[in-house]
């Protein structure tokens, strides 16, 4: 029987190319501070010790990000971003590694890095131009959401 946090042998490999994809798109990006590690028993990136992401299993992603946001995501995608009733109320959202390109999870690392690095850190990388002030959706989203309505 698998524990709460434990991994099964047969999902290791399949944990780890998720995990090194996250990992190598957080790296890719610049993202000051980043550091691998785990989070309830299944690899993790932090920043300043405070969680970015985990790995839930194989196929699913644990991303933090403002309430609002997770709403507007799951809204805008409901295809890739979602919740389960352990997460409601929480401000992290699930992410379907299938159904995520490379480009909107590079984004969506990048602001849960945002919410979560040191303000210091963030303003020097802003001031850089390295990423947007504030983006709750990149602009394919905003407008799928207002198609909606």
């Amino acid at each position: 029987m698998k524990r709460h946090g434990s991994l099964d042998r047969s999902d290791d490999a399949a944990i780890e190319r998720a995990f090194r994809r996250v990992h190598g798109l957080a790296t890719t990006s610049g993202l000051p501070g980043i550091e691998a590690g785990t989070s309830y028993g299944t690899p993790a990136l932090k920043v300043g010790g405070k969680a970015l992401l985990r790995i839930k299993d194989a196929q699913t992603l644990v991303l933090m990000c403002a309430l609002e946001e997770k709403e507007l995501l799951m809204a805008a995608a409901p295809d890739i971003y979602y919740e389960t009733d352990h997460y409601t109320g929480w401000p992290a959202v699930l992410v379907r590694l299938s159904q995520i390109d490379d480009a909107e999870l590079s984004h969506r690392i990048a602001q849960a890095w945002r919410t979560k690095a040191p303000a210091r850190v963030v303003a020097g990388f802003e001031a850089a131009g390295n990423i947007p002030r504030k983006a709750a959706a990149r602009p394919e989203q905003r407008q799928r959401l207002h198609k909606k309505r």
